[in-house]
């Protein structure tokens, strides 16, 4: 009976083993459908992992934009703080140069008493040009609509000032190369 048993134990596992290999040759059109199957899943892992990838990559540039745009905002912003205060101040620089023109004509020892005045208006400008103030020179160079603003024309005095400037009324100026004020010209016709 031991002996019995031991065969048919032993025949059991083969028979089961013999089953399972049966099965699998005996559909290999299932085999076939199923490994197509599974190939189909890999490809559409595949492209699914490649549109990640591609959404990733759009998003990092997007912020990366975001980033170098903010820092350039926040640079300009920091150079033209002052735009305000500066402009608001132009005028008095102005007046500084209309009396310092002015005072040409007068003698000397008038000239001494008014000699602070010149001081003032260069250490005015000196500070300006420290924050990035510059004027713009503008009589004899080319009318240039963008910078330059024209109050009039006038005939050209000699053919090479046709079309440039011949005179400035109000001086224009720059700040950190922006145009914050509009050099007011008499243009040669």
């Amino acid at each position: 009976m031991s002996k019995n048993k031991v065969n048919s134990e032993s025949e059991e596992p083969i028979d089961g083993v013999n089953n399972a290999t049966e099965s699998t040759t005996e559909n290999p059109e299932q085999e076939a459908v199923a490994a197509e199957t599974s190939a189909t899943e890999t490809v559409d892992v595949d492209t699914q992992l490649q549109q990640e990838r591609d959404k990733y990559l759009r998003l990092f540039s997007e912020f990366e934009n975001f980033r170098r745009r903010t820092a350039k905002d926040r640079l300009d912003w920091m150079q033209t703080a002052s735009k305000d205060v500066l402009v608001s101040m132009l005028p008095v620089v102005d007046d500084f140069e209309r009396a310092l023109k002015a005072v040409e004509n007068l003698s000397e020892t008038e000239k001494k008493a008014v000699e602070g005045f010149d001081l003032i208006h260069k250490k005015m400008v000196g500070i300006f040009t420290k924050v990035g103030l510059r004027p713009m020179e503008s009589i004899g160079q080319p009318f240039d609509a963008e910078i330059h603003e024209a109050i009039t024309q006038f005939p050209a005095p000699s053919e090479d000032l046709k079309g440039k400037v011949i005179d400035e009324v109000e001086k224009g100026y720059y700040l950190n190369d922006k145009v914050i004020r509009f050099a007011k010209v008499v243009v040669g016709n």
